[in-house]
């Protein structure tokens, strides 16, 4: 069972949000709260697999809070809940560490997905979201995009078949599967991955394996 937090100063969001969660039967809604503040106290006590955090939040924003709950409680997983209009705030959140983002507006199943890749360690960016940062966010779109390739070329051939399936969202397990080699292996190319991209997490290298233009979207 999934287990998560929500987190949204509109009750209507919520009750929104917590529908479309509860038509999966492998997740739980543990704790809701209206602002920032509320999240991290919830989810200190609760400890959820998932943080779903607004960006826009009375007491405490989501950005801040998922800054606490990384350096309170790493093992919490945190997904941004954003809108379009809020590029600052994914950039903010991007350097931050955050695992997945998430338009309110999307199909309620990149919602699901989101939640579920995150839970089981993987970065989710909903395809909109993914193409807003880097075309809105990069500035020197080009200079961005050759950079990238070039650090995407230091990468054993694997290392970037594995980086570009990272880039759609899949978990180690599904990479693995799709590879047809084991989950350990998986672990060692991502590890190898994000230290010879110098990168933090795996959304920071989805970020670079979009921006390449390593990731088939079919």
């Amino acid at each position: 069972m999934i287990r998560v937090l929500l987190a949204d100063d509109e009750a209507m969001i919520r009750a929104g949000v917590r529908a479309i969660l509860a038509a999966d039967p492998g997740v739980e809604v543990v704790a809701e709260a209206g602002d920032g503040r509320e999240a991290v106290a919830l989810a200190l006590a609760h400890r959820p697999d998932v943080a779903l955090l607004d960006v826009r939040m009375p007491r405490l924003d989501g950005l801040a809070a998922a800054a606490e709950l990384r350096r309170a409680a790493p093992d919490v997983g945190v997904v941004m809940l954003t809108t379009f209009g809020e590029d600052e705030y994914i950039a903010r959140a991007l350097a931050d560490g955050a695992s997945g983002f998430l338009l309110k507006s999307g199909d309620p199943h990149e919602l699901l997905a989101g939640v579920r890749a995150v839970a089981d360690g993987a970065a989710f960016l909903s395809p909109k979201v993914a193409h807003r940062v880097i075309t809105e966010l990069s500035g020197g779109r080009l200079e961005h995009a050759a950079r990238a390739r070039r650090r995407a070329a230091a990468l054993t051939p694997r290392e970037r078949e594995v980086l570009a399936l990272l880039g759609r969202g899949l978990s180690n397990a599904e990479i693995a599967a799709r590879l047809h080699i084991v989950e350990g292996t998986v672990k060692a190319y991502v590890s190898a991955i994000l230290t010879r991209l110098d990168v933090r997490n795996r959304v920071q290298a989805a970020i670079i394996a979009y921006e390449a233009d390593l990731v088939d979207e079919r």
